[in-house]
């Protein structure tokens, strides 16, 4: 079993910047490929970036060079950087991970889920 906890969201205002974290309980931590979604209010959660257990990294054509994922597997930690925040930024962030290879922006891919991480941009 996998647990995630992300952290580091907040209320940010337009152009602000944020910096996600999600630790992992998990044995072989580099044997998993990890994700970041996220779901705003009424909408379908989407998928923003992968990094697989290789370091090889995919991101949504939204991302528009605004997000930066890594990862640190000495800490069993997964990053995500996000820079000039939009108000449709707005939505809970979570992080995904499921053990081999994946680079697949679809939540059915990953099979542990954190509980999220509430980002509140405003205009």
């Amino acid at each position: 079993q996998v647990q995630l906890v992300e952290s580091g969201g907040g209320s940010v205002q337009s152009r602000g910047s944020l910096r996600l974290s999600c630790t992992a309980s998990a044995y072989n931590y580099r044997d998993y490929s990890l994700g970041w979604f996220r779901q705003g209010p009424g909408q379908e959660r989407e998928g923003i970036a992968t990094i697989d257990q290789y370091g090889g990294t995919r991101y949504a054509d939204f991302v528009e060079g605004r997000f930066t994922m890594c990862r640190d597997n000495a800490k069993n930690a997964l990053y995500l950087q996000i820079n000039s925040l939009k108000p449709e930024d707005t939505a809970m962030y979570y992080c995904a991970a499921v053990r081999g290879w994946s680079n697949a922006l679809v939540r059915g891919n990953y099979k542990y889920w954190g509980q999220g991480t509430q980002v509140t941009v405003s205009s």
